[in-house]
């Protein structure tokens, strides 16, 4: 990080005394390029990427189709912004399409460690954290990484232990109401 700050402190003087006067590039951005090649190489092939604007790789969003469990046959997408802040401040992501999920709740929010600056398990947000590991953590939380014990919907939570099948009904008709192409 320290060595990153210092190329572009560098590259700012260059720019300042005329040698180049191309647009300063942020840190975020340039780490991003990296990033996004990299994440892109790594997808799980339940995963896709939808940019919307190619010269913000900074916004943009993932859309996961589960191939097995509770979910399989929906299509949920997932809106990540990363602020200037980044890498030192984890990216933020809110789950755009409604699902019954312990969680993810009904209004978008997610409980994922790695999202959080400060989690109680130690499991946060690092600096050495990359968008690949955000990427594969909010797939996991169709699979491996789904807690029914420290739910963030606790009513999903509440009827998977009280009635199994039930609780998949809810989750099939929401992915008929709610799950987009």
């Amino acid at each position: 990080m320290i060595t990153l700050t210092r190329k572009l402190k560098k590259s700012s003087d260059e720019n300042h005394y005329g040698k180049n006067m191309a647009k300063r590039v942020s840190i975020r951005d340039r780490l991003l390029v990296k990033e996004v090649q990299e994440m892109e190489s790594m997808l799980p092939n339940t995963c896709s990427l939808k940019f919307t604007d190619p010269h913000k790789l900074h916004d943009f969003y993932l859309i996961v189709c589960p191939d097995e469990g509770f979910w399989h046959g929906g299509k949920f997408w997932f809106h990540i912004y990363i602020t200037e802040e980044y890498n030192m401040a984890p990216p933020t992501v809110k789950c755009e399409t409604k699902l019954w999920h312990p969680n993810i709740s009904e209004e978008g929010e997610i409980c994922l460690s790695l999202l959080r600056q400060n989690s109680i398990d130690g499991l946060g947000w690092a600096p050495t954290r990359r968008l690949k590991d955000v990427i594969w953590g909010l797939n996991s939380l169709f699979t491996d990484l789904l807690n029914f014990e420290d739910p963030l919907n606790i009513s999903a939570a509440e009827l998977y232990v009280k009635d199994r099948e039930a609780f998949k009904t809810k989750v099939r008709d929401y992915i008929l109401q709610y799950s987009r192409s």
